[in-house]
């Protein structure tokens, strides 16, 4: 159990080190003034380890497929979003022909009811080409307690842009998404917003966790033996 305990900890100790590195690649990234979306020659090359948040800036349409809803409970990366809500995602044509996704921002509530307001941002944005700003994202995937997709609704728990595309006939789609920065719409909803780090960290108190059962474990040992050897004599 000491030998466990002790390997626990250490293990929290390299994993808050890859924390603190991953906190510091990914601010850098953020920080940066953006650059040109890759061509689609090069998307297959992009990785969440090398690309996840990069800046990037693009031209392109929204197109007339419809809209999807992602819920979300709040944003661990956006200091203006609190839940409960909804994230808008469109699909967009670049200038050179291909699809796009658009995470075009946070909506406040569920938004389910589809009749009542119509998050259709090509209404909300100019109908042309329209000079895009937002970071690089890779899809989340459902997990075990992930509900299901509601495609009367066009309602989605996970931020899986790739199933979105297949379930509402929106074409052969970039294998990431853009978390939208600029523009804002004119009524402002969608909202899209700069993207902030803010990881949870927490490893060093988990080693501390660790650590301390590793020591009490030792104490109670020591404790019992000694008993035993008083007994015995």
């Amino acid at each position: 159990m000491i030998a466990v305990f002790v390997g626990l900890g250490v293990w929290q100790l390299q994993r808050r080190v890859e924390k603190h590195a991953l906190i510091a690649a990914l601010t850098e990234r953020l920080a940066v003034e953006p650059v040109p979306l890759p061509p689609a020659s090069e998307w297959n090359k992009l990785t969440p380890e090398k690309d996840e948040f990069r800046r990037v800036r693009f031209k392109a349409t929204f197109g007339a497929g419809p809209d999807a809803m992602v819920y979300s409970a709040g944003s661990a990366v956006r200091d203006d979003v609190s839940g409960p809500g909804t994230w808008a995602f469109m699909p967009a044509r670049l200038t050179s022909g291909e699809v796009v996704v658009i995470n075009a921002g946070f909506v406040q509530n569920t938004m389910q009811d589809r009749t009542e307001q119509d998050r259709d941002v090509a209404r909300l944005l100019t109908g042309g080409p329209t000079d895009f700003t937002g970071y690089i994202r890779f899809p989340e995937h459902a997990g075990w307690l992930t509900p299901a997709a509601n495609f009367t609704k066009r309602l989605w728990f996970a931020r899986d842009h790739l199933d979105m595309s297949h379930a509402l006939g929106w074409g052969q789609a970039a294998p990431f998404y853009i978390d939208l920065e600029l523009p804002v719409p004119p009524s402002g909803i969608p909202k899209p917003g700069p993207l902030q780090v803010h990881l949870k960290d927490d490893h060093l108190q988990y080693a501390i966790t660790w650590f301390v059962l590793a020591g009490a474990v030792m104490v109670a040992f020591a404790v019992w033996w000694r008993a035993k050897r008083f007994r015995a004599g």
